[in-house]
């Protein structure tokens, strides 16, 4: 029986972001024909869990995120490399300075999704940018598989470390609970960590002009760059800023029935939330940028300012829905497909 160690998320059941997701999607309790270990940060969960569907869980005592990440997926490579597993899945690229030496010592085969370029986003410092492309570039050199969420960060690969990626993006279809289309309740959603990266306040500038609405999902209160939009936003009356919602019943409801979708999006490869919206039937509004013209096939509406932004949204009832969006999801973003195409790579 194939055994799969899977490192580099807070853990599971998923509360957290997107390779949580993964992980809680990839996991089947009917399925047995796998072994199938997972890594879950003890900081995170008040009780802790023997076996979750059909996984073994192992828990390390330091934080998956931050600064601790790194030790912590370091501790969790060496546990699995102890346990002499025959595949190990590296989500992220924390932890791959450790990689040659589970080359030196194990046979494992060793896949790691190195996530969407992390050392490219602005929240890091000098310091941290650095040390995440080395981790990056040790990751591609010494992984048997590399995966690439998006078709843009495989060509990154390709062209930086002359290095082949599998591309493997993520399913969405467990957002739609439901397939009606639901109603439209006048209003325009934004859903997204609130980061300077993700064209927050360019969205908020837009709307600022606009006689739209717009609710906006976020974690306000996480950072100072948060807390600033709030206070300077929070005075229009068009625009509801909305605490972060972990219900996924409630996010259903915010998003069938809003009007159309706006993804700020600006780095990370496939973003969760984009393929989650696009099995909705709505009209999406995305930043300009080659992740999200990929992940969208060239289909959604795209804009790269304020002012483009600003007249898409007031053209907006001019276009009709976009089916084309739900297509694609269906055909590329569900997680059936997704599960066969990691699993396909365990032997």
């Amino acid at each position: 029986m194939p055994k799969l160690s899977i490192v580099g998320t807070v853990g599971v059941p998923a509360c957290y972001g997107g390779f949580e997701t993964l992980v809680e999607n990839l996991l089947d309790e009917k399925d047995d024909s796998y072994q199938i270990s997972v890594y879950c940060s003890s900081k995170a969960y008040k009780a802790t869990l023997k076996t979750y569907k059909n996984a073994k869980l192992h828990y390390i005592p330091l934080q998956a995120n931050g600064i601790q990440s790194i030790p912590y997926d370091i501790l969790s490579l060496l546990h699995a490399t102890l346990k002499r597993s025959q595949n190990i899945l590296l989500l992220g690229v924390s932890g791959a300075l450790f990689l040659p030496l589970i080359r030196l010592f194990s046979k494992a085969r060793i896949i790691t999704n190195i996530d969407g370029l992390e050392w490219k986003r602005d929240k890091w410092g000098w310091f941290a940018q650095k040390f995440l492309k080395l981790s990056e570039k040790v990751a591609i050199k010494y992984s048997t598989t590399i995966i690439a969420d998006n078709q843009a960060i495989a060509d990154y690969v390709k062209l930086e470390y002359g290095a082949d990626a599998k591309v493997i993006a993520y399913g969405g279809d467990h957002a739609l609970l439901d397939s009606s289309d639901g109603k439209d309740d006048n209003y325009a959603l934004a859903l997204c960590r609130i980061e300077p990266e993700n064209n927050v306040e360019l969205i908020l500038k837009a709307f600022r002009h606009s006689s739209k609405k717009l609710k906006f999902v976020g974690n306000w209160n996480s950072s100072e760059f948060g807390k600033r939009m709030s206070k300077r936003y929070c005075q229009y009356d068009n625009i509801t800023l909305i605490d972060p919602i972990y219900d996924i019943r409630q996010l259903f409801e915010l998003r069938n029935n809003c009007s159309f979708y706006i993804h700020g999006h600006s780095a990370g490869g496939t973003n969760p939330s984009l393929v989650e919206m696009m099995h909705f039937n709505k009209n999406i509004l995305a930043f300009n940028c080659s992740y999200n013209r990929e992940t969208t096939e060239h289909k959604a509406i795209y804009f790269a300012n304020e002012d483009e932004l600003l007249a898409n949204i007031q053209k907006i009832d001019q276009h009709e829905k976009n089916c084309e969006m739900r297509e694609i999801a269906q055909r590329r973003y569900t997680w059936n497909i997704v599960k066969k195409q990691y699993l396909e790579l365990i032997t």
